[in-house]
């Protein structure tokens, strides 16, 4: 364990980001020492294990730790339990690209780490390269994200479900039916079923675990959810989801029919589209367009749900994130008619993204994240099964 400090100038205040780099490897903790010393606003200490992390804890204080899933000792999943019930701390996962590692970063999240990064093969030195500045976004972007106390693991199981045990009535959210609608441009027909459609980035595991489970087997309406995640991980994302909900959750690797009742993951390195094929409701991946920055794309998304849905039949919903992937055209669609949804500073782990869309006056309504799934039943409900 060791501390390096950044180096300060006269010419500017440096607000200094206390980090903590938890690794069993020698060589990756000097390797991400030696990226966070080259921004000069870290200061950093190391750990070998989760049990050196848990006692950095309390006489570091870091504001982030990046944490390793296979260590000895301790392995990661037992120390990030631990240190969220000890001192609640942005975490950002190093895993590993296995479906074995994937689903562990899975774990992670659930349990309250804010994101991860794919821990780099081969070559280490020149895979580090590749991911160093995602690294130091993703540590940056951690170090302001709103943490809530973790769960404890139990046999290596989540030790309770994230769906909110529901003590007291949550009050439903009306939405004044005097709102402007507009007349899409095309000859869209009809569908016989609306459209749930939800944008999500830094902290979306955790908040989607949270909201899918609660809508039950009878859900009348698809979900697409575009939550920007690399595309090593979405299968074993889909797979957890499908483990915890009572909708079938699928990820859209291939064109797939859009049916009621079902969750649509979009995978990872591309970006999920809505079309119509002879007058089927489609869903399928195409390659990352270069002309947005996050994938899969939200907006990408919602300009694609804006030419194949009636504004009236489509509810969408944006939950916590960075940046303002989806904004624009989730507005576009209030405007002309839909519903909308964005997520409250109150449970957003980060406020960037429905922020945006509450600033563009693109938000029906503004809800913590687990008064979400109660207010897309009401209007669904409303609107008919």
């Amino acid at each position: 364990m060791w501390t390096t400090a950044p180096q300060q100038t006269a010419a500017r205040s440096i607000k200094v980001i206390r980090l903590l780099i938890v690794d069993d490897s020698a060589l990756m903790r000097k390797l991400l020492v030696s990226i966070f010393q080259h921004e000069g606003d870290f200061e950093i200490r190391t750990a070998r294990n989760g049990a050196e992390a848990l006692l950095e804890l309390g006489r570091f204080e870091p504001d982030v730790v990046t944490l390793d899933i296979n260590m000895p000792e301790m392995d990661g999943l037992t120390a990030l339990s631990m240190l969220m019930a000890q001192r609640p701390t942005p975490v950002v996962m190093v895993s590993s690209l296995t479906e074995k590692g994937a689903m562990a970063t899975l774990e992670a999240l659930a349990l309250g780490a804010v994101d991860f990064i794919p821990k780099p093969g081969g070559t280490i030195s020149l895979s580090m390269d590749l991911v160093q500045d995602m690294l130091v976004s993703k540590v940056r972007t951690a170090a302001k994200a709103k943490i809530a106390g973790g769960r404890r693991v139990k046999s290596g199981r989540v030790a309770e479900t994230l769906a909110p045990r529901v003590t007291k009535p949550i009050p439903v959210v009306k939405v004044s039916e005097k709102a402007q609608v507009v007349s899409p441009v095309s000859n869209i027909q009809y569908r016989s079923f609306g459209l749930v459609a939800i944008g999500v980035s830094t902290g979306g595991p955790r908040a989607l675990e949270q909201i899918l489970p609660q809508f039950t087997a009878d859900f009348p309406w698809p979900i697409l959810v575009a939550q920007h995640m690399p595309g090593t991980f979405t299968e074993a994302f889909a797979k957890r989801l499908d483990g915890l909900c009572a909708l079938n959750v699928l990820e859209v690797n291939r064109p797939m029919p859009v049916e009621p009742g079902k969750i649509y993951i979009g995978r990872g390195g591309t970006d999920m589209m809505l079309v119509d094929r002879l007058n089927v409701l489609t869903v399928l991946p195409k390659p990352e367009n270069s002309e947005y920055l996050w994938h899969p794309s939200v907006e990408a998304l919602m300009k694609s749900v804006q030419k194949t849905m009636q504004p009236s039949q489509f509810l969408g919903v944006m939950l916590t994130g960075m940046g303002y992937d989806g904004a624009q055209t989730m507005t576009e669609l209030k405007q002309a008619g839909a519903r909308t949804i964005a997520e409250s500073e109150e449970t957003a782990t980060v406020f960037g993204m429905p922020a945006e869309l509450i600033r563009r006056e693109g938000a029906s309504v503004v809800l913590p994240v687990h008064e979400i799934a109660k207010q897309i039943n009401h209007w669904v409900d409303k609107r008919g099964k």
